[in-house]
């Protein structure tokens, strides 16, 4: 994707960012004890708080992966939030209250309260720097992408900048600063993703989508003819190569020194070629567009009705629909999607993205991502199901939520916190579905970053809301890097270092060693978020939570609903539930693909390891509770 930034976006951004490092400024001059630093000191509103769970919550996996996933896939995509919101019920019903009673600063205070074991102060915060290191992917990976239109910068910059701005606001305050960080764009998003979703209804469909930000591309199709050789010639053009991957031919063509791609299909039995979207990685290292230079700016933004009916009748254009009505409208008509490809022909290695005619409704139901009805298989529907137990279990699951509830004075003020955040987060999931929609038909897709859908969406509306919506973005990363940068800061300082080690530190270092583990995790993660550049932020969150849901829960559960439950069984869980998940996700089609290698040569067929991994977990807290004879008299008297 060509981008340009602008002047009025980059005096929004930087405006932004200079208030919450004064905000930083603010509390880290209030902030002084280790409570303090880790937990806010147990004094934050419960109202603040509650939207600061959403804040803290909807991170890019929310605004930048749900909407940009429902733009290419449809429904499939608003089923992640369909799973993240269910989770909540599971951290309103079954760990709010006990959570708070339990613990001090962390996770593993609460899963330590009733046995003092090394085990699981070890596992527990080896598990808490795991999981938030896995959610810390695609924090990055999507304010990279962010940057890129809104600064005009590389994708590895806009990385490197979140990362340093994150590690000085949690090095200065900790989570007070993080905290209203946290609120303050949690409540922004809610606000701003209504008025794009205003702008949506208002715009209304139309096949060709005419606005300032985008050009819009009509595709060439060309017919070959044959000779007596049988060789296709395409006036204007040499034939350059051919290729079939998948079922699917490809064709390149040589014109004026410049390579095209094309994708031969037959269209009322005539073979035509088709001009694709395409990004050429040649072997001198230089992109091709199209074919083209990069800098000759051909490669558009594309999405678009090809069919609009109302009341039975076919248009152009509908002007402002209610929301129902849009939904309804889009079911009818039909949309242009593109699909994407990779192969080689021995010496480049090209990623094409082809045109395809969708029904409206298929968008609207699931099948266009997970394979559960037509042409499902076994494993295609494990998949499926393996995926919502992840993102149903997940997020009771993760550390940078649960240390939320040391947050509040008291366990009410936990309960409270918590419905409120599953009424801020339900009413932004229900706007992703517009916003996701709205990207899939105004022409507005980057095929080289589903994650820019809502933000492009916006900049097709004018560069106000795209400069207010954009900075508010990355403000949600910032408020979700921070909380989890908090987190593994006091699993190194507070689980590891003070308690596992016995360090017995001060107030003061216990701060220091943990101002200290935030700027090595800081580290650590602006690497991670520039090695999986270009991967959809949702999708990455998907395994956070299964790893999150395999370690953690079942100790959470049994711990909390279980008497039997040892501090042996406990340690044991976690482990299991790490190993196996994060093994069945590296040895995964996609990270196979991501190795380089071919997806189909995996392992496995399994890209969710939660139905597996969760069920270990479980089995294995249970088994070894009821062998460990020892601890369970142990536990018992105590």
């Amino acid at each position: 994707m060509i981008y340009e930034a602008s002047t009025f976006a980059i005096v929004l951004f930087v405006l932004f960012v200079a208030f919450v490092l004064g905000l930083s400024f603010y509390f880290g001059r209030k902030t002084k004890s280790s409570s303090g630093y880790f937990a806010a000191g147990g004094t934050i509103h419960w109202g603040v708080n509650g939207i600061a769970f959403a804040g803290d919550y909807l991170s890019a996996a929310s605004f930048l992966g749900i909407c940009g996933m429902i733009a290419f896939v449809g429904y499939d995509g608003f089923l992640y939030s369909i799973g993240y919101l269910a989770g909540w019920i599971v951290a309103l019903f079954l760990v709010a209250e006990p959570l708070k009673r339990l613990g001090k600063y962390t996770f593993t205070d609460a899963l330590d309260s009733k046995f003092n074991s090394k085990a699981i102060q070890l596992t527990a915060a080896a598990s808490t720097l795991i999981v938030s290191i896995f959610y810390l992917i695609p924090q990055m990976v999507g304010a990279g992408a962010l940057v890129t239109p809104l600064l005009g910068l590389e994708h590895w910059v806009g990385v490197v900048i979140v990362g340093v701005i994150v590690i000085f606001i949690v090095a200065t305050a900790g989570m007070t600063s993080t905290t209203y960080v946290q609120f303050i764009k949690g409540g922004l998003l809610i606000i701003f993703s209504t008025v794009l979703a205003i702008y949506i209804f208002k715009n209304g469909l139309s096949l060709k989508p005419d606005h300032e930000s985008k050009s819009y591309h009509e595709f060439v199709n060309l017919t070959p003819t044959t000779d007596s050789t049988n060789a296709m010639i395409v006036e204007g053009y040499t034939i350059a190569g051919k290729i079939e991957v998948n079922d699917k031919q490809y064709v390149k063509l040589e014109k004026e020194g410049i390579n095209r791609w094309f994708n031969l299909v037959t269209i009322d039995g005539n073979e035509v070629l088709r001009e694709m979207l395409s990004t050429t990685s040649v072997a001198n290292g230089n992109m091709l567009y199209n074919g083209e230079p990069k800098e000759n700016a051909k490669f558009y933004q594309v999405g678009h009705m090809s069919k609009i009916i109302v009341d039975g009748e076919e248009v152009d254009k509908t002007g402002p629909l209610r929301p129902f009505k849009f939904i309804s409208t889009i079911g009818a008509g039909d949309i242009v999607r593109f699909i994407k490809d990779k192969f080689t022909d021995g010496e480049n290695t090209v990623t094409v993205w082809y045109q395809t005619i969708t029904p409206g409704k298929e968008m609207l139901i699931p099948g266009l991502k997970f394979k559960i009805g037509k042409g499902a298989t076994p494993i295609t529907k494990l998949n499926f199901i393996s995926l919502m137990l992840a993102l149903f279990l997940g997020t009771a699951s993760l550390p940078h939520i649960l240390i939320r509830y040391y947050t509040v004075p008291s366990q009410k003020d936990a309960r409270k916190s918590t419905i409120l955040a599953i009424a801020a987060i339900g009413g932004f999931y229900i706007l992703t579905l517009f916003m996701g929609l709205g990207a899939a038909v105004n022409g507005v897709l980057d095929v080289e970053s589903s994650n820019m859908s809502a933000p492009l969406l916006a900049k097709a509306f004018g560069v106000t809301i795209f400069a207010i919506i954009s900075a508010i973005a990355f403000a949600t990363i910032l408020g979700t890097v921070s909380g989890l940068i908090v987190a593994s800061s006091g699993a190194i300082a507070h689980d590891i270092i003070d308690r596992y080690m016995g360090k017995n530190l001060s107030d003061d270092a216990k701060v220091k060693a943990g101002k200290i583990a935030a700027f090595v995790v800081g580290i650590l993660a602006i690497g991670l978020g520039i090695s999986f550049k270009g991967m959809n932020v949702s999708f990455l969150v998907g395994w956070a939570f299964a790893v999150a849901a395999s370690a953690n829960l079942p100790a959470i559960l049994m711990l909390l609903f279980w008497k039997k439950t040892t501090a042996k069984g406990i340690a044991s869980s976690i482990v299991v539930g790490i190993v196996s998940a994060l093994g069945i996700i590296l040895t995964s089609p996609t990270m196979w693909d991501r190795y380089g290698l071919n997806s189909a040569d995996a392992f496995h067929s399994l890209d969710n390891p939660a139905i597996i991994s969760f069920t270990l977990a479980l089995l294995t807290l249970v088994v070894v509770s009821l062998t460990d004879k020892k601890n369970r008299k142990e536990v018992k008297a105590a």
